[in-house]
């Protein structure tokens, strides 16, 4: 089984098993936000919820992405990974208004709440699952490579730092300060709203082949450790973090004959994939230098 197959096999694997603890954190915050009638608790439960739906879109993202190259897609379909996740910023912002538009009613329409030791003895274990599931993701990210569970270890960060919120909320409502309620939960939105907006800045980025490579000086290094390489310029690179596509234009002794001249451009492709290997591609342009 081809490497890339094998190892999106890894990474949905992954994905489930976050998908399951997130459902199960997610469930346990709502029925007792529900049941305390605590607005931050209830929306920091959807929000765990809407981690589930991600993954879901994920997983179909991921589906996606580990087809083979074929004819219609000759660059393979790994982007399908990146257009997915703008599904996830959709869900971001739909969770991030309701939320808003909850935590606003409250203000006009105050509920007494029913705060029990419960109610923090849920929030701090799911602090403590998401806590699990942030390390166990960035380990696998690191592992196999994958910037869509990096990313989601990033997220699931956020959700601890909302988590945290959401007992200092519950703690000023027992204090006798209830609108911090509604206030932490319009506090949560933004913070989701912001997860969704990088998510949809940083996949457009990829979908519209922004440089992905900012720092040229590191391949015009490599290229001019070439034997035979006199100048490197035109350099452009795009794609995945993973998944580097890169042209770029040399010149050559304007002498040199044909073959030998294809041998460099060889010798170039070997020693850029050597150095960067996320590097998949490289297109070699080649120029007599008078």
């Amino acid at each position: 089984m081809p490497k890339q197959i094998k190892d999106y096999g890894k990474i949905r694997l992954v994905l489930m098993i976050v998908l399951a603890l997130n459902w199960s954190v997610a469930i346990a915050k709502i029925i007792f936000g529900l049941g305390s009638r605590s607005t931050s608790m209830t929306a920091d439960g959807f929000h765990s919820l809407s981690d589930g739906a991600s993954n879901i879109i994920g997983l179909i993202g991921i589906h996606f992405a580990s087809k083979a190259k074929d004819i219609d897609h000759p660059y393979g379909h790994k982007k399908y990974e990146t257009f997915f996740s703008l599904g996830i910023a959709f869900l971001l912002f739909l969770v991030a208004i309701g939320i808003i538009h909850e935590s606003l009613g409250r203000f006009n329409n105050a509920i007494a709440l029913n705060i029990t030791p419960a109610s923090f003895i849920v929030m701090v274990i799911t602090i403590m699952v998401n806590f699990i599931v942030m390390r166990y993701e960035s380990k696998k990210g690191i592992e196999l490579k994958s910037d869509i569970l990096l990313s989601d270890s990033m997220h699931t960060r956020a959700d601890i730092f909302t988590s945290v919120s959401v007992i200092m909320a519950l703690i000023a409502i027992e204090m006798g300060f209830p609108l911090l309620d509604p206030v932490t939960s319009i506090i949560i939105s933004v913070f989701i709203a912001y997860s969704g907006y990088k998510i949809v800045r940083q996949s457009s980025m990829i979908l519209c082949d922004s440089a992905a490579i900012v720092d040229l000086k590191q391949i015009v290094d490599i290229v001019l450790s070439v034997e035979g390489v006199k100048t490197c310029h035109k350099i452009r690179t795009r794609g995945r973090p993973d998944d580097i596509y890169i042209d770029l234009h040399v010149q050559v002794d304007s002498e040199m004959h044909v073959g030998s001249a294809h041998k460099i451009s060889y010798a170039i492709e070997d020693a850029i994939k050597k150095s960067l290997p996320q590097v998949v591609d490289i297109v070699v342009h080649i120029e007599p230098k008078e």
